[in-house]
């Protein structure tokens, strides 16, 4: 005879399933282009966050980094850091980051749990490899970043516009400080 399942066995299941799922399926958003003659080793090191659009794991944090290392079998290591004032105290998250295809195009999938993975895109990179601009899966999901812990405005200015016209809604954008 068979066991009945508790009745919300199967709507859990299949919540549990659709996020594993989702969590695999890491995609370039449309009409987003990631930069290619990418060199993931001048891309390792240490870039500061200077304007995002702001989730959870992040909410409140300033002074945020992001320390990249390339791993013995081509994965990139990630340690994210920032820091609450509220709470006085810093918060860490450690990741692996794989590329999507080609690792001369700057396309990845970030982990910091498990297998759930979230998109990694580098839609700009200065020549020099001092500032990025990047978008996760969809463009609700985006970081300006530097090597440096400032920029001039007119700089950054003209970042965001070029972030805007890839679609990014700058209005849900924060400036973060650093200090």
């Amino acid at each position: 005879m068979m066991k009945k399942l508790p009745s919300l066995f199967w709507p859990a299941a299949l919540l549990a399933g659709a996020l594993l799922a989702s969590g695999c399926a890491v995609r370039v958003p449309d009409n987003v282009r990631p930069v290619t003659s990418f060199d993931v080793k001048r891309y390792a090191g240490t870039w500061y966050e200077l304007a995002r659009i702001d989730h959870r794991f992040e909410k409140g944090l300033v002074n945020t980094t992001a320390q990249y290392s390339l791993n013995p079998d081509g994965t990139v290591k990630v340690v994210n850091r920032g820091f609450n004032p509220a709470k006085n105290e810093w918060k860490e998250a450690t990741g692996t980051a794989r590329f999507l295809g080609d690792p001369g195009t700057a396309a990845l999938k970030v982990s910091f749990f498990g297998p759930f993975y979230g998109g990694y895109n580098v839609v700009h990179l200065s020549d020099d490899y001092q500032t990025a601009l990047v978008i996760g899966n969809t463009r609700d999901y985006f970081w300006l970043l530097s090597r440096q812990k400032t920029m001039p405005e007119a700089q950054k200015q003209a970042l965001l516009a070029q972030a805007a016209r890839m679609g990014v809604d700058l209005n849900k954008v924060i400036h973060v400080p650093q200090q």
